[in-house]
């Protein structure tokens, strides 16, 4: 039998012992305070913290390629009694993660990759009785989170306030603007004041570029950034959001990229934050290009319809007027009443409509919000009884929770009656289009109406588009074209500038007979309406092959066998390069280029050139400033 340890030893080893239990404890603890999420790739990482500050739900730091991007996020909701009092606790951890990919009905690619890595943290505030779930996706192209917020007794709960923040590094450089339609401009962090639109492009190195911005935003108040400290912004809320029995948030989402293009080419990660589609059978959703029918009156209508059938137009829209005053709340939009300072008529609807679908023309009537807030459940039998395929929603109310959830609502019951929606004015998309995909475009965009220069419009493309969908209203014969940039410009932007529902040669209209000189936005009968005959709307394949905010950009599109090139210049004139590597390997393609020249003969100025290309093709081509080119590659028959 071996000899007992003395005394010394076993208080020496009880000690020790004690300790060690006592670091486990503690590393216990943090353990549960603290949890750490990678991307699939693993280029991508977060480590979120709970019970930091008191009223913060948790904080968070993020990273790509090792590369700080957030140095200190958080989460701070005001909402019921003493929202901002205790601390919140972590209680549980959860983990998920899918690896898929799904066909989209349209869009920019025909399949989209949905790959992420879930983490979601269960928390609870005793001072509150509140209880709260923060879920963080971590998906190669970027960062997603939302919270969930529950009161513990079932009281119905209104949130006040999010005061969410991200805290960068320095005092990086933002693309910045206060309205959905407005200027946008290049600011440093700290010099943003008034609430800035999301998207919010953010240049962190120039290897490394963000866009901040929110997904899903179905029921909720929108979103904005605000400055709210030195190198940093926060989150504010278009007013309050009631919910019952818990507040679910839209997701808050960080897109990262090496380059702007880069962003552009991952705006799928939207979609993908949102539900997919509720509507069974697609069929009758049909995207394409749309001319506006300004003169409302039977004559111009059939001219229209005539022109659409000839160049592959999908739809004739009838814009405000043809029921009346559209700021009116007493105009009627179950009749036609033409507002008199618009048109003198005459206008038989019915027969328009008739000829329309004799031809596979849909009509799509323009209806402003003051009608369709009272009128919505009966315009839409009404339409349907007449053979309307969509409505362009006019002037809607965006911002706070019940408008949010209208407009939505109004979306689906569209749906309903198979038919298509464009949204105008200050609403920008946050991915509903996936789930309910009648929604083909909106405006929120500075587009064509307000006469953007090639530099506005290379800013808009990567911000205001890594959205969705953008009605840019393409003018081409108008006299405003020259004061924009070029006839050349504008065709490129129809490559650029994604729309399942693309509005073409919106102050533009079709003629009888054509006097000389030609008319302001007559529409001329000359070689370019082949490219906008040819154009799709939507594509099977997008890259991205360069470009700079507010500088360049440069396009490539793909439907069916045919590729489609857009290319931008801004305020400096420039030498594209354009490496064809990305068509078919062992393919003959004709490429057919649309570039301004001003010793054309054309009224457009725009010259005509073919030239035979291959995968290893580099063609070399010249951009004056605010200018642009489109190339249409055609493959040749054996």
């Amino acid at each position: 039998m071996g000899q007992p340890p003395c005394r010394g030893a076993f208080d020496i080893m009880k000690k020790i012992s004690c300790l060690l239990v006592l670091c486990l404890c503690i590393f216990s603890l943090s353990a549960r305070q603290t949890a750490s999420l990678a991307s699939p790739d693993g280029h991508l990482k977060i480590v979120a913290s709970a019970g930091i500050n008191p009223g913060s739900l948790l904080s968070y730091r993020f990273t790509v390629r090792g590369t700080t991007v957030i140095e200190k996020g958080t989460i701070v909701l005001q909402a019921g009694k003493g929202a901002e009092a205790g601390t919140w606790r972590l209680a549980n951890v959860k983990r998920d993660a899918k690896n898929t990919s799904w066909k989209p009905i349209y869009g920019e690619r025909a399949l989209v990759p949905e790959q992420y890595r879930e983490l979601r943290l269960y928390l609870s505030n005793a001072t509150n009785r509140q209880q709260a779930v923060i879920t963080f996706r971590l998906y190669n192209e970027g960062l997603a989170y939302r919270y969930l917020l529950k009161s513990v007794d079932g009281d119905t709960l209104q949130l006040n306030a999010e005061r969410s923040e991200f805290g960068f590094t320095s005092n990086h450089t933002a693309w910045a603007t206060r309205t959905a339609q407005g200027i946008i401009e290049a600011k440093a962090i700290n010099d943003i004041g008034e609430a800035s639109e999301r998207p919010l492009t953010i240049k962190i190195n120039p290897r490394l570029y963000i866009a901040l911005g929110e997904a899903g935003l179905v029921d909720f108040a929108r979103m904005k950034f605000v400055r709210t400290g030195v190198n940093t912004l926060g989150t504010v809320l278009h007013g309050p959001v009631n919910q019952y029995p818990e507040i679910r948030s839209p997701w808050r989402y960080v897109l990262t990229a090496g380059s702007p293009g880069g962003l552009l080419e991952k705006n799928y990660l939207l979609l993908n934050l949102n539900e997919p589609s509720r509507i069974r059978s697609t069929s009758w959703i049909r995207p394409g290009k749309v001319i506006r029918e300004s003169s409302l009156t039977t004559a111009g209508s059939m001219l229209c319809i005539d022109f659409a059938a000839r160049h592959r137009i999908a739809y004739v829209s009838f814009d405000a007027g043809w029921y009346g005053q559209e700021d009116s709340d007493t105009s009627d939009a179950r009749r036609v009443m033409l507002d008199p300072a618009r048109s003198k008529g005459p206008l038989d609807l019915a027969a328009v409509i008739s000829y329309a679908n004799s031809k596979n023309v849909g009509i799509i009537l323009y209806v402003n919000r003051r009608a369709l807030e009272r009128q919505l459940d009966t315009l839409l039998p009404i339409y349907k009884r007449w053979g309307i395929k969509g409505i362009k929603f006019g002037f809607v109310q965006t911002g706070s929770q019940k408008w949010t959830s209208w407009v939505h609502e109004a979306v689906r019951k569209c749906a309903a009656y198979n038919m298509v929606v464009d949204i105008h004015d200050e609403y920008r998309p946050t991915g509903y289009e996936r789930t309910y995909p009648n929604l083909l475009t909106q405006e929120g965009v500075r587009g064509d109406e307000e006469s953007p220069d090639n530099a506005m419009v290379l800013k808009t493309l990567f911000t205001r588009m890594i959205a969705g969908p953008a009605d840019q209203t393409n003018a081409y014969f108008t006299r405003r074209v020259d004061k924009m940039s070029s006839h050349a410009s504008q065709m490129a932007k129809a490559i650029c500038l994604y729309s399942p529902l693309q509005f073409i040669y919106w102050y533009d209209r079709p003629v009888a007979t054509l006097p000389d000189p030609a008319p302001e936005g007559a529409i001329q009968n000359i070689a370019d309406l082949e490219f906008y005959d040819n154009v799709p709307t939507v594509w099977s394949e997008t890259k991205v092959i360069e470009g700079e905010i507010g500088e360049y950009a440069t396009v490539a599109r793909k439907s069916g066998k045919e590729w489609f090139v857009g290319s931008l210049a801004g305020k400096t004139g420039r030498k594209l390069q354009l490496d064809c590597s990305f068509l078919d390997k062992s393919k003959r393609y004709m490429a057919i280029i649309y570039a301004d020249d001003a010793g054309s003969r054309s009224p457009t100025r725009v010259a005509i050139s073919e030239i035979p290309v291959n995968q290893g093709s580099v063609l070399n081509l010249e951009i004056k400033a605010n200018n642009g080119l489109a190339i249409r590659i055609v493959p040749l028959n054996k």
